[in-house]
């Protein structure tokens, strides 16, 4: 078996790990794409292929992490446990679903990574510990405080209008259906300019049901991005923006979306590249 062939029977797992980590099924194919580019340009003896390759989609989910929101580096090596570590607790990354997606965002990247590949995917923290380039016990300890993070209850029960909408797409996406529905409000409406009916969006949609139902299963490819300083999302073709996802965002629900492709709307949409954390 070539190369090719032995890269190709890793993608699958490859793009499970960058899609957990990053939270975005286009960015992860684009990141098992420069793992494979490394691999075919590397002279180095590799001595187990899928360690290897781990090791560099992961630190290439990391610099995406880290290049999207500033994280000051936090030093964890020399502290010693005091207490029960609870890395060995219940695995809890695959319940949550969405709602994890949106805790995620919150934590530093070295503690997403170290909980990912530990929770979801089982590999020990000698192995995490080498691709985060730190000391097992560090691992550990950016594991367990990120699952505490992710036990933590909200602040808040209602959530910021950034996180209802990323919350939202990502129901979109993964077909969850119920997840939803509970997103929107029960008069929710879809509306459209004159411009995105062009482009073949509905003119109207009307109800919660309705609009969960339309959006159910798709938006695959639209992007994160802010309009006037306010979380949006849209579609773009070639890296230009054709359609507007404009959300109205009231007591942590939905209560409307408008698609938008006039120009002047187009022109205001900036590409969100982590979360929106102003309210």
């Amino acid at each position: 078996m070539g190369l090719a062939e032995h890269f190709e029977a890793e993608r699958p797992r490859l793009l499970a790990i960058a899609t957990r980590v990053l939270g975005d099924p286009v960015e992860a194919e684009d990141v098992v794409q420069q793992a494979w580019l490394r691999l075919d340009a590397t002279d180095a003896s590799i001595a187990s292929l899928p360690a290897w390759l781990t090791t560099v989609t992961t630190r290439l989910c990391l610099d995406r992490l880290r290049a999207r929101v500033p994280v000051p580096t936090e030093h964890t090596d020399a502290v010693a446990a005091t207490a029960p570590d609870p890395a060995d607790d219940v695995v809890l990354a695959d319940s949550v679903g969405v709602a994890l997606q949106v805790v995620l965002e919150r934590l530093s990247p070295a503690e997403r990574v170290a909980f990912v590949l530990h929770d979801s995917f089982g590999l020990e923290f000698a192995t995490i510990a080498a691709v985060l380039e730190t000391t097992p016990t560090a691992a550990r300890k950016l594991a367990s405080r990120a699952r505490a993070k992710v036990r933590q209850p909200p602040a808040r029960d209602r959530l910021a209008d950034w996180e209802v909408v990323d919350a939202f797409m990502a129901a979109a996406r993964e077909g969850d259906f119920e997840r939803l529905i509970a997103l929107l409000a029960p008069d929710a409406r879809v509306t459209a300019d004159a411009a995105a009916v062009a482009r073949g969006t509905p003119t109207l949609i009307e109800g919660r049901q309705r609009v969960a139902e339309f959006f159910d299963g798709s938006a695959r490819a639209a992007l994160p991005v802010l309009v006037d300083d306010r979380p949006a999302t849209a579609w773009f073709h070639r890296g230009q923006a054709m359609v507007l996802f404009d959300f109205a965002v009231a007591d942590g629900v939905v209560r409307g979306i408008t698609f938008r492709a006039d120009a002047d709307a187009l022109t205001r949409v900036v590409r969100r590249e982590g979360v929106d954390r102003r309210d």
